[in-house]
């Protein structure tokens, strides 16, 4: 079942770089989607529903393709964390994480237009920030990374210095659980090898 075209509906370069790493080269059509019209206590659900409104919104434009949509969000001391609005938000949310631990939920949702169906999940993966100075935190938030990230930390750059360790899924924190989109394409009936490129 070889030449199903992937399509990433996010312009996360992270997770570009995780589905390349994965032998997947995604066509990659960034969503455009309002986050803010998506309401809800609960990080896991609003992870997955925006995830899905995500790929919702570049799914007609590739209607012989996979499309997956993704969303990650933080959640510390019963507060969601997206991305921070500017660099006061990211600094005061550090202090608050810092020598906390937190879970980090990405939402995952496939749109199969070949089959006609959709399939939505999403992974948690715990994180363990390590005690950081004030001056600390500020250096940190301004190289910029934190502004980008959702929960304002990138597991991937230099935000990894400050993260003791994780509970899960490693990829899952980066944007995109490799394991979950496995099991994600075997119960639509794909291999992963489908989509490799050669």
């Amino acid at each position: 079942m070889k030449n199903i075209q992937f399509v990433l509906a996010s312009a996360s370069t992270a997770r570009l770089g995780l589905l390349r790493k994965a032998g997947i080269e995604p066509l990659v059509c960034a969503s455009d989607y309002d986050e803010s019209l998506v309401l809800s206590d609960n990080p896991g659900l609003l992870a997955q529903t925006l995830a899905l409104r995500k790929a919702q919104t570049v799914s007609d434009k590739f209607p012989s393709s996979l499309v997956m949509g993704c969303d990650s969000i933080l959640f510390v001391k019963g507060k969601i964390y997206g991305k921070p609005k500017d660099s006061q938000e990211a600094c005061d949310r550090w202090l608050e994480m810092q020598g906390d631990t937190g879970e980090l939920y990405t939402g995952h949702a496939l749109i199969d237009n070949i089959k006609n169906c959709h399939l939505v999940k999403s992974q948690v993966t715990k994180v363990y920030f390590a005690p950081m100075t004030l001056d600390t935190i500020r250096a940190y938030v301004a190289t910029g990374e934190p502004l980008k990230c959702a929960g304002s930390f990138a597991l991937e750059g230099r935000g990894g210095l400050f993260i003791d360790k994780i509970e899960g899924c490693h990829s899952n924190v980066i944007g995109l659980s490799l394991p979950l989109l496995r099991q994600m394409l075997a119960e639509l009936g794909y291999q992963v090898t489908d989509f490799w490129q050669d």
